[in-house]
């Protein structure tokens, strides 16, 4: 439940099993961009270069709260940064009133990605959830087309090593949801890009479906409502859906799961400008 508690993890709350199945999903294409505006990948779908126009969040922190059923589940942040050439995305997730009392939870994730191609170069996680404390790091590299993750279970103290094939360019799940905001997201598109969280790269298709009002404690927006999906099928365990600012900055607003343990809430609370 916990990696859901910021807009991000959310994502990656549905992405994550997905990723680490050891068979990828079909090949398929990006039903709406130019060949010219793709990132090539080889035998299977392109990343998009950002839209024109398109202005990266830097140095704003979005702060949610999440609601599980009646409940207040806990706070989370996302923050942007440029370190060196790269943006640097920083995700915290929290565990607050009863939820916190039922089961401890403190993440925080890190990912870095090229701002021109929107590679994903690394990315990490911190994740302390009940009794379970892990270390993840996964890194890209694209001269040897390998993915490699590392794990360590701090409370067993054992390791895991394991590398595996890439395309050309892939986003992870952290990075994911500022690289759908940066798309075009025209409503009754798709686009389809591959992922991956340091297993078998797989491709997963966002559904564009509808403009709605959103009312936030950070103020209402108009948003454009999305839906992602993997071309594998694995999705039948849960569905999310984001809510994107329908403007320039494309902010994600809302974000709700829908899963066997119940629904999850993810609301903008402010953001923060340093």
């Amino acid at each position: 439940m916990s990696v859901a508690l910021v807009a991000a993890a959310a994502w990656g709350n549905v992405c994550y099993a997905q990723a680490q199945k050891k068979t990828a999903a079909p090949s398929a294409s990006a039903r709406t961009a130019p060949a010219a505006a793709r990132t090539p990948v080889a035998g299977g779908p392109s990343l998009l270069r950002p839209r024109p126009g398109r202005k990266f969040p830097l140095g704003q922190t979005f702060v949610y709260s999440g609601e599980w059923r009646i409940f207040k589940a806990g706070m989370g942040t996302l923050r942007l940064e440029r370190t060196g050439r790269d943006y640097h995305l920083i995700g915290t997730a929290t565990a607050t009133g009863t939820v916190a009392a039922l089961f401890h939870v403190q993440d925080r994730y890190e990912s870095r990605f090229d701002p021109a191609r929107l590679c994903s170069h690394s990315t990490s996680r911190h994740v302390e959830e009940g009794p379970r404390r892990v270390d993840t790091a996964i890194n890209f590299d694209y001269r040897r087309h390998k993915v490699i993750f590392d794990q360590k279970n701090i409370k067993k103290n054992e390791t895991k090593h394991d590398e595996h094939e890439i395309p050309g360019c892939v986003i992870d799940m952290v990075s994911a949801i500022y690289y759908v905001g940066s798309l075009p997201l025209a409503p009754g598109a798709a686009y389809t890009f591959p992922l991956n969280d340091g297993g078998e790269s797989v491709n997963v298709t966002v559904h564009v479906e509808a403009r709605e009002k959103i009312k936030t404690p950070a103020g209402s927006f108009a948003a454009i409502r999305v839906q992602p999906e993997s071309e594998a099928g694995l999705f039948k365990k849960g569905k999310i859906w984001i809510w994107y600012s329908d403007d320039a900055a494309r902010v994600p607003v809302q974000a709700r799961t829908h899963m066997s343990w119940g629904n999850l809430t993810l609301t903008l609370q402010r953001i923060e400008k340093k």
